[in-house]
């Protein structure tokens, strides 16, 4: 069963498409990474999967169950979310306002313990949130959306204003909730390399529009291996390559060949030795998740 299914899912504002036809599938189980540059319609997307905002067009199933009016609690029972960015009294303590929302949800109280060990909170609940670093609120946030221990967690750039040290506390949370606690976990970022840590699954939005959707080892096979070869004389080497029937071609100060064996590359350095030319260079390339991403996203998207 898939997690969260959508079909033809839109949202328009005026006279502006921020979400367009989007068919999400996240299966149960995995680590979802949802990614796109700001303003690409990520957090329009989850609030619509979340009920808080309606749709103008399509449908959406969460846990097997069409998400309408009149089963959107239902349903909710079963979801965690942190969108955008944490709710909380100042005042009040940590373990206070997991209080609170222990009540509204109405989940037992040892699950207030039990998430503030999860999200490593449990030295600091007595201390009032208004102290709380921006990490720790963001934790205490995630362990409000843990309360109920959801089939299915939606968390919108969970990272986000995070100092390194916080973000990878906040990485090894996520990553280890599926394993542990069997959930379904949504991820929407901007950033790739922190998808990259987390997510197996991958929905990359541009403008409003889906513009892949695979496992993240699909991702990386788009990155495509060359390899790249300076000698003291390019115009020549092409052209002996080229007699052997080796596929080159050139690429600024260098020639492009394809994936090469190391027999075979040996051979092509020694034919250019036998002929006197000097090679300078030869290193294996490929393109980087970032240019991927820049490709799917447009060039002048932001990371």
């Amino acid at each position: 069963m898939n997690s969260i299914e959508t079909h033809g899912l839109s949202k328009q504002y005026g006279g502006a498409l921020r979400v367009n036809h989007l068919d999400l599938c996240v299966p149960e189980g995995c680590i979802y990474g949802f990614l796109g540059p700001n303003g690409a319609g990520k957090s329009t997307t989850l609030k619509m999967i979340l009920g808080l905002v309606r749709p103008t067009q399509g449908s959406i199933e969460v846990l097997g169950q069409p998400m309408e009016h009149a089963n959107r609690l239902a349903v909710l029972r079963q979801v965690g979310s942190l969108i955008e960015s944490p709710s909380y009294y100042g005042h009040l303590t940590g373990e206070e306002n997991l209080r609170i929302v222990q009540t509204l949800r109405g989940v037992p109280e040892k699950n207030i313990h039990e998430v503030l060990q999860i999200v490593r909170l449990d030295n600091q609940q007595s201390k009032r949130v208004a102290h709380y670093s921006l990490g720790m609120k963001q934790r205490l946030g995630l362990a409000a959306a843990l309360l109920g221990f959801p089939k299915l967690l939606i968390l919108d750039e969970p990272t986000n204003g995070l100092d390194p040290a916080g973000i990878q506390e906040m990485r090894e949370l996520i990553c280890e909730l599926p394993t542990r606690f069997g959930m379904t976990v949504v991820v929407s970022s901007h950033l790739l390399s922190e998808i990259d840590q987390m997510a197996d699954q991958v929905g990359i939005i541009r403008e409003g529009e889906l513009v892949f959707q695979d496992t993240l080892t699909r991702l990386h096979d788009r990155s495509q291996h060359h390899l790249a070869l300076r000698t003291s004389n390019n115009t020549v080497a092409q052209a002996l390559l080229t007699q052997q029937q080796v596929e080159c071609c050139v690429e600024g100060d260098c020639l492009l060949l394809p994936p090469l064996c190391d027999t075979a590359a040996a051979d092509v350095i020694r034919l250019l030795s036998e002929n006197r030319l000097g090679i300078f260079r030869l290193e294996e390339r490929k393109k980087s998740l970032e240019d991927i991403f820049l490709e799917l996203t447009g060039k002048a998207a932001s990371l």
